[in-house]
């Protein structure tokens, strides 16, 4: 039976911390630890930090989705600014950000995102099995980061 947490937290950087926090909190609940929670939680601050940098409705909440149904993890992170959907930007190398979406990227079985009625929501799914290897991606992508520098 598929489980599922959501929660808001405010459109400022320093909630980031907290939604981090939260993902951190119900994937432990889940079992889920190890390598896949970190990648999970990782890209949950890259995709949260988004929405709060990104997003131009003032006063606004951030929506997290959290969904475990027997070995896939998905999350989903939505705003209020329907109309300006991410994407991933080239980021120079000595550009300081912009690299979040590329992670998601790297990282993720699938990503994408979608408008709603009144939001927009980028999401990330992934398989918890052992035929996936979140410790290897993640090591591929931090070269592809370091190389970038």
């Amino acid at each position: 039976m598929p489980a599922s947490e959501t929660f808001r937290i405010p459109k400022r950087k320093r909630h980031v911390a907290v939604a981090r926090q939260q993902v951190r909190q119900v994937l432990t609940g889940w079992g889920i630890t190890g390598d896949h929670a970190e990648v999970v939680t990782l890209l949950a601050n890259e995709l949260v930090t988004n929405a709060v940098t990104h997003c131009r409705v003032s006063h606004a909440q951030v929506r997290v989705i959290l969904a475990v149904d027997g070995t896939e993890v998905l999350l989903e992170v939505s705003d209020p600014d329907r109309d300006r959907l991410p994407r991933v930007h080239d980021s120079g190398p000595g550009e300081e950000g912009g690299r979040g979406l590329a992670l998601v990227a790297a990282l993720a079985d699938s990503w994408g995102c979608r408008q709603e009625a009144y939001a927009k929501c980028v999401w990330a799914r992934w398989k918890t099995g052992a035929d996936s290897a979140p410790a290897e991606q993640l090591a591929q992508a931090e070269q592809g980061d370091e190389g970038d520098q």
